[in-house]
């Protein structure tokens, strides 16, 4: 089994707000490297059960490895978007007591050169979730027209020189295909006319291009609302996010959740009709300093809860 590398982020915060009881039914929806996954196990019984998923081929073995034998845990390969088929067929749906997203990328997938995730190691540039899947970084770089490629930038990375690092890209790889990250990192260093203090000046196209190959967000958005079918009353939504865009999405339909559905303006409708299926659990959490100076990672953490009401 590979080595563990991987420090979950705000571990302990995101075990306490599942509230895991040790009969419950519970679902690791970024197994990573199982460090959340773990600390469940930790708490459940004999009767209690985890499933988890993870696009990540490796995430996957490691799994298969790390909980061989624990009849209660069981690891599925995949997005977001089979939690749930998936949990439908085990006869889960109403009956899950916690789930929990971790979202991001590993340090595992961060720290091999070879999935091309960081500019910090020269590696092929790949960036996918699954390699089995869809196209590399390196494939779309080579075909994506500059209109797009500087909205995908701006958007995504929230980078103000998007403009710029799009064309320098596109005139880089009309001389040679952009297909390492060390040159892709080297186009848009030099693209980049001012660079955030601390902050290398490619790290925001990066983020911009991995969120696209892996489409991120939109499978984000789109898991959150079956999510929440799938909890029993009282079960808690446990989301950690890693920058803006994810937290907003998140935030944004939490609230959406705890208000139940629109009223027609200025038309008489029963108070009944506003169902809300989600209740806030207390407000978003940050890492602490202690955390943030030992993981340097949980700087941008934000965990964000909700529990299921009685509304079906």
């Amino acid at each position: 089994m590979e080595k563990d590398t991987h420090v979950p982020v705000l571990l302990a915060e995101a075990i306490e707000a599942l509230a895991v009881r040790p009969g419950g039914f519970y679902v690791d929806a970024t197994f990573g490297r199982g460090g959340h996954s773990a600390a469940i196990l930790d708490r459940l019984g004999p009767s209690g059960r985890l499933v988890a998923f993870d696009r990540d081929p490796a995430a996957v073995d490691h799994a298969r490895l790390r909980f061989a034998g624990d009849a209660r845990f069981e690891i599925h390969r995949g997005p977001f978007s089979m939690m749930t088929r998936t949990l439908d067929a085990l006869g889960w749906r109403g009956r899950v007591q916690g789930i929990l997203f971790d979202l991001g990328v590993s340090s595992p997938q961060l720290d091999d050169p070879a999935r091309g995730f960081s500019f910090r190691f020269s590696g092929p540039l790949d960036m996918r979730m699954d390699p089995s899947t869809d196209e590399s970084a390196a494939d779309w770089l080579a075909r994506v027209s500059e209109p797009e490629l500087e909205h995908v930038i701006r958007e995504l990375g929230e980078e103000r020189f998007a403009r710029r690092v799009a064309r320098t890209i596109v005139r880089a790889r009309a001389a040679q295909p952009i297909d390492t990250t060390a040159a892709l990192a080297a186009i848009v260093r030099d693209a980049v006319p001012t660079r955030e203090r601390g902050q290398h000046p490619a790290t925001r196209t990066f983020q911009a291009i991995r969120l696209h190959i892996n489409r991120e967000l939109d499978e984000l958005a789109q898991a959150l609302p079956p999510a929440v079918e799938q909890l029993a009353p009282g079960g808690r939504l446990a989301v950690i996010s890693f920058h803006s865009l994810e937290d907003r999405i998140v935030k944004r339909f939490m609230q959406r959740e705890t208000k139940g559905d629109p009223l027609p303006h200025r038309l008489p409708v029963r108070e009944t009709v506003r169902t809300h299926r989600l209740r806030l659990i207390g407000r978003a959490v940050r890492a602490g300093e202690a955390e943030v100076a030992a993981n340097p990672r949980a700087r941008s953490a934000v965990l964000r809860v909700a529990e299921r009401t009685e509304h079906a």
